[in-house]
């Protein structure tokens, strides 16, 4: 009898280490070295952020998921990233997924590419901050949005744009810091031209920094070095965080052909571009067949059981 096709990404492409003496400028932290060091870490990322492989999507995923995480830290709230896969995967369609579950699809929807187009920018964002963010759209929200749009375009250094624009979103909003730090991240990728943003500032800011970017403490030098520092962390641990799924990925689609179920390729397609599944029944499959091909991954290493329960699990790279 002869198999049957299949139908498998191509495995992820690797690209060149971050240099170490580009790490060596973040651990530092000298202010001459704010710059240089951004500057390398975000160069190591940029070939990353431009690419189409489906497991950019999931690497853009996993750092929303970790943004949110310190946003909802930022606020004061207890939630960690378990709590927010939760929110987001096991809750119904139409369900409201709670302020803190809100946040990560906040962050997800700007790892999405139609959030960088021209014509959508206007169209998108202030439903997207309504919705997610909690923001009201008024008068100082608005200009914050397009405080924001002017600070993409242009010849300014990109970190600067990005610091800047946060900077005025925090002045104008002072009460929504999830708010500037969203548009930083989408000023940056906008000026560095990558397709798709990349959440990377909202994990790497001190919580004492945001004191620099508006209000009777602000020093715009001081903010915009921060800023800086903040991107070099974040750009690396981008850097490190895709070698890392790169190498799982390429082990999960060595062992695909292993997989006899019918929705085998298409489930380890899902696994390659999202951050979490679960077991569910499938296309051509039932509910158990497919805990059992989940369960056949974990034990050959392609996949990780991410609750830690024996029910309501969810699984992924």
């Amino acid at each position: 009898m002869a198999s049957r096709p299949r139908t498998l990404p191509d495995p992820p492409p690797t690209f060149p280490p971050m240099p170490d003496w580009a790490r060596a400028a973040g651990a530092r932290q000298t202010t001459g070295d704010a710059d240089l060091f951004a500057g390398a870490a975000l160069a190591g990322i940029h070939p990353i952020a431009r690419s189409d492989h489906p497991l950019s999507q999931l690497w853009r995923q996993r750092l929303a998921l970790i943004s949110s995480e310190a946003v909802v830290r930022l606020q004061g709230r207890t939630e960690d990233a378990a709590a927010l896969r939760d929110h987001l995967y096991l809750t119904r369609p139409g369900d409201d997924p709670g302020p803190a579950g809100r946040l990560l699809q906040a962050w997800r929807a700007l790892g999405r590419g139609s959030s960088l187009g021209p014509a959508s920018l206007n169209a998108e964002w202030p439903v997207i901050f309504a919705d997610l963010l909690s923001v009201t759209i008024d008068e100082p929200a608005l200009q914050a949005i397009n405080s924001a749009l002017t600070a993409s375009v242009g010849t300014r250094n990109p970190i600067e744009a990005a610091s800047a624009a946060a900077a005025v979103s925090l002045k104008l909003r002072p009460d929504s810091r999830p708010l500037a730090l969203w548009l930083a991240d989408a000023v940056l990728a906008r000026r560095l031209n990558w397709p798709v943003p990349v959440p990377l500032v909202a994990a790497h800011l001190k919580q004492d920094d945001l004191r620099f970017a508006a209000g009777p403490r602000a020093d715009p030098q001081r903010w915009r070095t921060a800023c800086a520092f903040a991107y070099g962390r974040g750009a690396t641990a981008a850097f490190d965080l895709y070698a890392d799924l790169a190498r799982r990925a390429t082990r999960l689609l060595a062992m695909a052909p292993q997989l006899r179920s019918k929705d085998a390729d298409a489930m380890v397609a899902i696994l390659i571009s999202e951050d979490a599944q679960p077991a569910q029944t499938g296309r051509t499959v039932s509910d158990r067949s497919s805990r059992r091909m989940f369960e056949r991954l974990v034990a050959l290493g392609g996949v990780r059981e991410l609750t830690g329960r024996s029910t309501f699990r969810l699984y992924g790279l």
